[in-house]
């Protein structure tokens, strides 16, 4: 849960070697409510979707891979151990969480369903963006995006996590992702509101994206098969002849096409040849 990622796992923990966290984000920063609320970003059904398939790794991973895999970049940290008591209990408290969401009925699970993202059919505009934080985002997350402190003391955490700076997520995380962060915002931000527009979102996680951040090490070695890339990612390599500015900002519906042509293209030389 949120204090005990934090104080246990953080860069304030007493023993240097279980200093797993690079920065001071809790689990509850991204996963809202302990993950314990349905639609975006909940923990509740997390643990019926492994194992599986992981283009970013290029292989089959389970429940505690996905977990180190936020470790490393939501987190800025570094793997735990796969028996530490630290991940089982993490473990735990997922698989927990997908009994809670099996005995749910579908009324419960449909109360909670939020309004869809829709992708503007252009490239997210940073500058636009700016406004958008100024008048809607910098009240809880600060102006400067550093979060709203709990205290004066950095080991109490936020009461509003920071957005960029060396608390926030890296670069290699999904939320720097602008399709990601757009999803994410349009549904859950505000909080308690969350009545931002498409091309509000869209904006704002563009400029939110272009804000310095922690810089994770041998980007380049994620997706070994490039085609899997998701078309947002923001660090290249790539398997396509696009810059990486509109992988960044998009637009990005030429992309999707150029795999799509791709793909057909790859399935009429398999069916060639099975004939």
């Amino acid at each position: 849960r949120q204090m005990c990622i934090r104080d246990s796992l953080g860069p304030d923990q007493a023993d240097p070697d279980k200093r797993f966290t690079g920065s001071r984000l809790a689990c509850a920063s991204c996963h809202l409510d302990t993950g314990m609320q349905p639609g975006t970003l909940s923990l509740l059904p997390t643990s019926t979707r492994y194992p599986r398939f992981s283009g970013r790794d290029g292989g089959i991973g389970d429940l505690r891979d996905r977990i180190n895999g936020c470790m490393q970049r939501s987190m800025n940290g570094r793997q735990l151990p796969r028996d530490s008591v630290e991940m089982i209990a993490m473990e735990a408290y997922i698989v927990n969480l997908g009994q809670q969401f099996a005995a749910m009925g579908a009324t419960r699970r449909a109360s909670t369903e939020q309004a869809a993202f829709t992708e503007p059919d252009r490239a997210a505009n940073p500058a636009a963006g700016a406004l958008v934080y100024e008048q809607r985002c910098a009240q809880c997350h600060g102006e400067d995006g550093l979060g709203l402190r709990a205290s004066h003391n950095p080991s109490d955490g936020f009461v509003f996590p920071p957005l960029w700076g060396p608390d926030s997520f890296n670069n290699g995380a999904g939320m720097n992702r602008v399709l990601t962060a757009s999803r994410f915002i349009k549904a859950r931000m505000p909080f308690g509101e969350a009545d931002l527009s498409d091309d509000e979102a869209f904006d704002v996680a563009a400029y939110i994206n272009s804000q310095p951040r922690p810089q994770m090490t041998e980007l380049e070695n994620d997706y070994p098969d490039r085609t899997n890339k998701p078309i947002d990612s923001p660090y290249p390599p790539y398997a396509d002849p696009f810059p990486q500015e509109q992988h960044k900002y998009g637009p990005f519906e030429p992309i999707r096409e150029y795999y799509e042509q791709l793909e057909a293209e790859s399935n009429e030389t398999a069916d060639s040849a099975a004939r």
